[in-house]
């Protein structure tokens, strides 16, 4: 039987820059993920002309010069910048995040000095920040929160948000200057073929075996490698043991549409509680210049039971989360990604995090 130095655990973005990281390092892996594809959520596949993301849209974009030196060793990246418009229930569709854009559809404002005025008068200074809607309240005002916060929030997360930390608000920025882009890293872009392509190719000469749940046959793979490499849900390496992590999901319905576009941008979330979906995404802008008579959308609704997408990092699950890692910790094994570590990374950090983790193993090695 063939012995590794490592038994990665995952072949998603985390498992697949470990694995290729100390493959090319001369290090044997053995990569195993209990789906029947690689790429883990960022899994695409082409449908009808067109590379849709399965789980929901992945937008690569960093700061970090190294990590995007990387991944264009594995992908030609198309330059894409995304930008997100939100459907509100009574004030129409306005721009996220928060810009010039917005104010100005709702309120008329016009120059940065106004927005500030405007912001400065809102802002409820009595308020904590200590969860999401006082962090609103104290930032932006109650209308705001009203128009383009609440309703969303309390779909995305089936909690309202003053049941939830601030730090599920703080991502969304919000900016004085006409600026659309939902991001503003310096570096952005899909890749041209996908993320399954580019996956592919972190694991060329990696052994990779694909409908193997690790947690079933626990007994009979753990003593393959030397080292296990893990990038699975942390509470059930434990076998939920000390109690189960919350997590939101996303239930995702697919759409072929006989027409060439069909709201005229990549995302469009709907912010009011009369509508169901939180967001319909159509991957065909994603890939600009992109000419078919057809079009797919794909509505994404967010449900309590299904695959874990989103951690609810309020202080019960993240002090859970911590003591499931600490155990981890002391069995010697290595944690890492969104749900090995309980945090809602972006794609670059998850990278980022592998290949630190990874330099951290060859020097140790050395």
């Amino acid at each position: 039987m063939k012995q590794y130095d490592y038994l990665i655990v995952g072949a998603g973005l985390f498992g697949a820059t470990f694995a290729q990281r100390m493959a090319e390092a001369g290090k044997t892996c053995l990569v195993v993920e209990r789906r029947g594809h690689i790429a883990g959520n960022a899994y695409t596949e082409e449908r009808d002309g067109i590379t849709v993301h399965v789980y929901g849209p992945h937008l690569f974009h960093t700061n970090d010069w190294r990590i995007w030196t990387y991944v264009n060793r594995f992908a030609t990246f198309n330059g894409y910048h995304h930008q997100v418009q939100a459907t509100t229930r009574d004030m129409g569709v306005v721009s996220l995040p928060i810009n010039l854009h917005t104010l100005h559809a709702l309120f008329g404002i016009t120059t940065p000095e106004q927005a500030r005025a405007y912001l400065n008068r809102v802002q409820v200074r009595d308020a904590t920040a200590d969860n999401a809607e006082e962090w609103c309240l104290r930032t932006i005002g109650w209308k705001l929160y009203d128009v383009i916060v609440k309703g969303y929030t309390i779909k995305q997360w089936g909690r309202h948000p003053r049941e939830l930390p601030a730090s599920i608000i703080k991502r969304l920025p919000i900016r004085l200057n006409w600026d659309n882009r939902y991001f503003s890293d310096r570096y952005e872009g899909i890749p041209v073929e996908g993320y399954t392509r580019m996956v592919e190719r972190m694991l060329c000469g990696v052994d990779v075996d694909l409908g193997v749940d690790f947690i079933k046959y626990k007994a009979e793979l753990r003593p393959l490698a030397r080292k296990l490499v893990y990038s699975g849900p942390i509470d059930e390496l434990f076998g939920y043991d000390a109690g189960r992590l919350d997590y939101r999901s996303i239930r995702i319905e697919h759409e072929r549409i006989e027409m060439p576009d069909w709201q005229g941008i990549g995302q469009m979330n709907y912010t009011g509680l009369d509508v169901e979906w939180t967001r319909i995404v159509e991957p065909k802008h994603f890939a600009p210049g992109l000419r078919l008579p057809h079009t797919v959308i794909s509505r994404e609704y967010s449900v309590s039971d299904g695959l874990p997408y989103y951690p609810i990092g309020d202080a019960i699950n993240t002090a859970l989360a911590a003591a499931y890692q600490q155990r981890a910790i002391a069995a010697g094994y290595l944690v890492g990604g969104r749900l090995g570590r309980y945090v809602y990374y972006n794609m670059d950090q998850v990278i980022g995090m592998a290949l630190a983790m990874a330099d951290r193993e060859l020097r140790g090695a050395s």
